[in-house]
């Protein structure tokens, strides 16, 4: 299996264990996390073309991972 960039334990390698916790501890925080690894995954998939996809729909998820990115990181600052 290919390695998917900007996985949240590569990007945030000091937080792995806080990041373990509040999936165990807080749904919504492993709703968004679950989220990100799916759109990261689809952002992955378009830029290696496994499966093209058009140049908007790529940028939206960019944007989206970027959105989710800071709102998990936000929730495991206040954590």
């Amino acid at each position: 299996m290919a390695h998917t960039p900007h996985a949240l334990a590569e990007d945030f390698p000091e937080a792995a264990d806080r990041i373990a916790a509040l999936k165990a501890a807080n749904a919504h925080f492993a709703r968004l996390v679950e989220e990100y690894q799916e759109v990261n995954q689809a952002v992955h998939t378009a830029e290696t073309l496994a499966q093209p996809t058009a140049e908007e729909h790529e940028a939206e998820l960019r944007r989206k991972r970027m959105q989710l990115k800071d709102e998990i990181w936000k929730m495991l600052q206040e954590a």
